[in-house]
């Protein structure tokens, strides 16, 4: 899922000579730094009234103490280099404002989008890992929703994990079949997906062959389209009709859609529109769970900071390398040595060689990002 920032301050003397100055704002490469740091000192600078858009936005963000709900002792060793590893979940809860943007009979909620982002030390790039919500696990023992014991269980959908006991859970299940520890994690909803696309006034998507997905309701001609909140959300939750009509190739169409919607943001001129600023935060942060590291805009525009450097349009997108099941060809397992190869770069915050970017089982996607 989740998270184009400028200096706002005067400059400081002698801080760049003017040939320095004429290159592009910086804000152009800044997104969730941008959008976290510029919301605080906007609504810090508007005096007690901004003070209480402050309080209520970060009221919005629900935070999970993984430490406390996982147990840092069944944790994996965090990285030794300053890289870090954060989990995206897109959930598709039917409560609330998503209950109207549902679709199918399914109840409850469920992660429908599961994207590990590496950032190596240095932090100048980042890759974002797809894994398939389709895919077998090995779910760890865990607390339920209703605090009961979870105990483990083999060959459970991935997906499944997130609607019996939630995020922390989700958390524990990756690291446990990596080995890499998850520094953050980020969940939206659908919901607020959708208001983050409209906020910015739509994104634009580029697909060469015709979409037509009864399930999803995306019909698409081939070429340049702009999408609204509707239709991106159907574009991202849309499978049929393409590849082998399975969740591999949804997942082309997430990680075309993910650029598309970084690049959105990055080239739009947001310092100058205050209101659509307030209006995106709101979109994001009423849809917004993080861990406790994450759980506040401060914390949020801190964590953004340090990741000031990277441009979201050198993210690569991969998927975790998968097979399909032997017993049930609607599912797939993780291939090996092609996964273990991803997760050991990973773990040691190596480059990613191109053996593990090969997945035996290949959905196929449409289309590239614009």
């Amino acid at each position: 899922m989740t998270h184009a920032q400028t200096e706002t301050g005067p400059p400081e003397s002698g801080r760049a000579p003017a040939r320095r100055r004429a290159r592009p704002p910086r804000r152009r490469r800044r997104v969730w730094r941008w959008i976290a740091l510029s919301l605080v000192l906007l609504v810090l600078a508007a005096g007690g009234v901004g003070y209480w858009l402050y309080s209520d936005l970060n009221g919005n963000i629900k935070g999970v103490d993984l430490n406390k709900a996982i147990g840092d002792d069944n944790r994996p060793e965090k990285l030794p280099t300053s890289g870090q590893n954060l989990l995206v979940l897109g959930s598709d809860s039917r409560s609330g404002a998503n209950a109207s943007l549902a679709t199918g009979n399914v109840s409850g909620a469920r992660s429908d989008t599961a994207l590990v982002i590496h950032v190596p030390e240095g932090r100048r790039k980042a890759v974002a890992v797809s894994i398939p919500r389709d895919t077998l696990v090995t779910r760890p023992e865990c607390t339920a929703k209703d605090g009961s014991h979870l105990p483990s269980a083999k060959r459970v959908m991935f997906n499944s994990v997130y609607s019996i006991a939630g995020p922390a859970c989700v958390v524990k299940t990756v690291e446990q079949m990596s080995g890499v520890r998850m520094d953050h994690f980020v969940e939206i909803d659908f919901s607020g997906f959708k208001g983050l696309v409209d906020a910015i006034g739509g994104v634009d998507i580029t697909v060469d062959q015709e979409i037509h997905d009864k399930s999803s309701g995306l019909n698409l001609t081939a070429g340049e389209h702009r999408l609204d909140g509707t239709q991106a959300l159907q574009f991202v939750r849309t499978r049929h009709g393409i590849g082998d009509g399975s969740d591999l190739g949804r997942i082309g169409l997430q990680q075309q859609f993910l650029i598309a919607l970084l690049s959105e943001i990055k080239k739009q001129d947001l310092l100058g529109s205050p209101t659509k600023t307030y209006k995106i935060a709101n979109s994001l942060t009423e849809s917004l769970t993080t861990d406790s590291g994450l759980a506040s805009l401060t914390k949020l525009a801190k964590f953004s900071r340090s990741m000031n450097g990277i441009d979201p349009s050198t993210m690569e997108t991969i998927m975790l390398p998968v097979r399909y099941d032997t017993q049930d060809p609607n599912r797939v397992d993780a291939a090996h040595p092609q996964s273990d190869q991803l997760w050991k770069a990973l773990r040691t915050d190596e480059p990613i060689p191109d053996s593990a970017k090969k997945s035996p089982a290949r959905g196929g996607g449409t289309g590239s990002s614009s």
